[in-house]
């Protein structure tokens, strides 16, 4: 028998999963639903396992974009830590 296309296999995963349950080994498995190739029983629940942890896709695209008032306190915020540094700097005469 040739191997098996994965949407075949998709159709098959229940009664794996069942086979899985009640004991059989992959080996089991794979002589008794005729499958061949190398561990597509294996290969099968591996890519099911990456499915189910790979979750919602991750966002991509811009950041939205800041308003006036948060520029305004990154820029003090920023201001202050170049005085500390520098109060710093004069403290150790660096500069």
């Amino acid at each position: 028998m040739s191997k098996r296309r994965y949407t075949n296999m998709q159709v098959l995963l229940p009664t794996i999963e069942k086979m899985l349950e009640s004991g059989k080994s992959h080996r089991e498995i794979e002589a008794e639903l005729g499958l061949e190739g190398d561990r597509p029983v294996h290969n099968l629940l591996k890519r099911q396992r990456k499915k189910a942890a790979k979750g919602a896709p991750k966002f991509r695209g811009r950041k939205p974009a800041k308003t006036l008032q948060e520029y305004k306190y990154e820029n003090k915020r920023l201001k202050m830590e170049v005085k500390v540094l520098q109060d710093f700097l004069q403290s150790t005469e660096r500069k």
